[in-house]
């Protein structure tokens, strides 16, 4: 009861008396409201029990649960592009990522990807190492180029010929991954998940 009392002598005198102090204790009133709101709302995923939630990755349940937030520059789509001279390649992997959050650019030969490469800042790069009728390994200066214009782009081979020696010179010029085709696109795509999500790498220094 003692309770109920102060807080009716208080209602009066904040009526009767607005100022300074009273836009004081109302300051402090919501912002206790907005506190009492941002608990609820962080504990009101709590009690989920993730193990059976299979498709909930690590950083979503991190950001569901309030232990991790997205950084205030962090971008809301990520490039990502495929160099391939096979067409059909290039549509389907261009269907697949863009259907999972990715902006997708295509080039079937290396000029056009140097161009693109130039011109955007692509976190991640899906592509073959032997383009057009010559089959040279044109890839490996696309590796190169890539690793100059942007240390931080993830690079993902994704080849026929994937020989022990082709995939360490490609690593050796920048390479993340080294696939041999075929390969499944969610298969491709959990490499590329687990790059993206892996430290920033360093500039890779080459001959």
């Amino acid at each position: 009861m003692h309770n109920h009392r102060d807080l009716v002598v208080c209602l009066p005198t904040l009526a009767i008396r607005p100022g300074i102090s009273d836009q004081i204790s109302t300051l402090g009133f919501r912002r206790a409201a907005l506190s009492r709101n941002e608990q609820l709302e962080s504990s009101a995923f709590s009690g989920i029990d993730f193990k059976h939630l299979k498709k909930v990755s690590g950083r979503l349940k991190r950001l569901l649960l309030g232990q991790d937030k997205l950084a205030p520059n962090e971008p809301a789509v990520r490039h990502l592009l495929v160099v391939d001279d096979e067409q059909s390649i290039l549509f389907s992997m261009s269907e697949y990522f863009s259907r999972h959050g990715f902006t997708v650019d295509t080039a079937r030969e290396q000029g056009e990807a140097e161009r693109l490469i130039e011109n955007t800042n692509y976190h991640v790069v899906i592509q073959d190492l032997r383009l057009g009728i010559t089959r040279q390994n044109e890839g490996m200066q696309i590796i190169k180029l890539i690793n100059q214009r942007n240390p931080e782009t993830r690079i993902v081979v994704l080849t026929s010929y994937g020989s022990s020696e082709n995939e360490a010179e490609a690593r050796r010029y920048g390479a993340d991954a080294f696939l041999h085709k075929p390969k499944p696109l969610s298969q491709v795509a959990q490499v590329i998940q687990g790059l993206i999500e892996a430290p920033a790498k360093r500039a890779t220094p080459y001959s």
